[in-house]
């Protein structure tokens, strides 16, 4: 049988076949093989980063944004492990990743070989699938059924090959995924008959809409129009609405619309379309709930759902629309929830106006939303700057990125480097706070290898404020929570950056025009008040 390709290739050729672009990783000794192969192709981009976890934020960020597999590669031992955190995102918020792990040679396994560990155990918690590979002549079948399950089920997956088998040469060759052709629903009005009958016994309805309800906006729009209902977004979901939509109540939970929680709790029929997230302490205690989802068996996350729907939103809106018509609506209900938006929307524009230095981050964000393109993508650290994004950013049409369920520091900047790796063309902001940038500071040096044209806007207040926020709530003594800083915009230079400071609110938007309009990688250091977050509990 004549064998004329190694392990690694064959690999590499997999992966194209599966529209694979580019595998994040730093380099190690137990992937050297697959490195080797690298070098020597174009079909993917080998993209070295300074920590494995930001080669795993880095994958969840692409798959997120693309809904395609994404790919990132460790070595064995300390390079396995530092992927869990990236990982953990990546599982949360159910984004398509592969993870291709060097291990010990096929003689070592099991043994007390240095930096051994059993893979499958150790990634366990965050993967649907784990395989080692055994044989040579399996590695196609094994990226295959690891590729398939991350697609088909929105998921981690991981493959562990030992290091002796990289450079072994093959007879199998690759193949593409069979083509899976998927008809539409069949739901008919009649369908939904169950469904329309508990909508029609609300007297104050709600429908909560995150990112999974985007293709039925419109939809969702008409329906609570005739369903007299208020809609509130999850941080995915914003943006699907305009601002100006009646109905429109924007967030809820922290850091959402703190009117719209009052107007939620007395709700009796609530409908989830696309949305997994049920914010605990801001709900009803007896509404009835409606979810639709297209996997509904893992969708529910511990929300109380009375029925659900198992569909695409787009496909079973319109027909809970059509079974609606001629709803006799709770018009002091419409007028509640529109006076909730109302008196919300002249709060959010007076937060906005804060004048003073160190600068409010409520008048931070909408400097943003002043200068930001409407089609950028936007990456979200997490911790203060997220809360305070959702809270009083008005989103149009742009793109978002964030840690959902896992919400990991760190993710802003990784996120960023892929989104404009991925897209080249659109305008990249990464927000994030002066804690979760250190976490990953390093990789400004990632930005610089490949002069990437994004931009850096740091929250510096020098401290962990959602963590100073939740102490002080308590009652409690604070311990760790001021930052020891250094200078970003002297760090960013000795990077190869661009650095720019704010130090005062008048100059915020001319500085982050220039920034933004400044060819290469831009970070601007703004110095921000240690304000305390409205409605934090402890």
């Amino acid at each position: 049988m004549f064998m004329n390709k190694t392990v690694a290739e064959v690999t590499l050729d997999q992966l194209s076949l599966l529209g694979v672009k580019r595998i994040y990783g730093v380099v190690g000794d137990a992937i050297i093989g697959l490195l080797d192969a690298m070098a020597t192709q174009d079909k993917i981009e080998f993209i070295p980063v300074k920590h494995e976890s930001v080669a795993a934020f880095m994958a969840s960020a692409e798959a997120k944004l693309t809904g395609k597999l994404a790919v990132c590669t460790a070595t064995m031992g300390p390079g396995a492990t530092n992927l869990l955190n990236g990982l953990g995102d990546a599982y949360s918020d159910k984004a398509p990743v592969l993870v291709i792990t060097g291990q010990a040679p096929r003689n070592k396994i099991g043994t007390d070989f240095q930096q051994y560990v059993d893979q499958q155990e150790l990634f366990k918690p965050f993967v649907t699938y784990s395989a080692n590979l055994a044989s040579e002549d399996a590695i196609v079948d094994l990226l295959q059924k690891a590729a398939q399950t991350s697609l088909q089920q929105r998921a981690v997956t991981h493959l562990s090959i030992p290091k002796d088998l990289f450079q072994v040469k093959t007879a199998v060759e690759a193949r593409a995924l069979p083509t899976v052709i998927e008809g539409t629903a069949s739901f008919q009005v009649e369908d939904l008959t169950e469904v329309t009958t508990l909508m029609k016994t609300a007297n104050k309805p709600i429908i909560l809409a995150g990112a999974g309800a985007k293709k039925a906006a419109p939809a969702i729009e008409e329906l609570a129009e005739t369903w007299g209902a208020g809609i509130l977004t999850s941080l995915g979901g914003k943006g699907l609405f305009e601002e100006s939509t009646p109905c429109l109540l924007q967030g809820i939970g922290e850091g959402g619309n703190p009117h719209a929680a009052e107007v939620f709790k007395e709700a009796d029929v609530v409908l989830l379309v696309g949305v997994t997230w049920w914010p605990e302490g801001y709900v009803p205690e007896k509404a009835r709930i409606i979810q639709i989802d297209t996997n509904f068996a893992t969708a529910h996350k511990g929300v109380p759902t009375e029925l659900g729907v198992n569909g695409k939103a787009e496909q079973v809106v319109p027909l809970l629309l059509q079974d609606l018509a001629g709803y006799q609506k709770n018009s002091a209900w419409k007028t509640q929830v529109e006076e909730a938006k109302a008196k919300w929307a002249d709060q959010n524009e007076e937060e906005g106006q804060i004048t003073g230095s160190p600068i409010h981050p409520s008048r931070i964000v909408r400097a943003i939303e002043r200068t930001v393109a409407e089609d950028a993508v936007i990456t979200l650290d997490t911790g203060d700057i997220t809360v305070w994004m959702n809270r009083n950013f008005r989103q149009s049409q742009q793109s978002v990125l964030f840690s959902g369920y896992w919400r990991s520091m760190g993710f802003g900047l990784p996120a960023a480097i892929t989104a404009k790796l991925v897209h080249p063309e659109k305008q990249v902001i990464a927000i994030v706070g002066d804690g979760g940038l250190q976490m990953t500071l390093a990789d400004l040096l990632t930005a610089t290898r490949y002069n990437l044209d994004i931009t850096v806007l740091v929250f510096n207040n020098g401290a962990l404020q959602m963590e100073s926020d939740k102490i002080q709530a308590a009652g409690d003594r604070e311990l760790g929570t001021q930052l020891t800083n250094p200078d970003f915009v002297q760090v960013a230079k000795a990077c190869g950056w661009t650095g720019f400071r704010a130090e005062t609110d008048s100059e915020l938007e001319s500085i982050l025009e220039k920034a933004i309009h400044t060819t290469g990688p831009v970070l601007v250091d703004i110095y921000t008040e240690q304000a305390f977050f409205p409605e934090t509990e402890a």
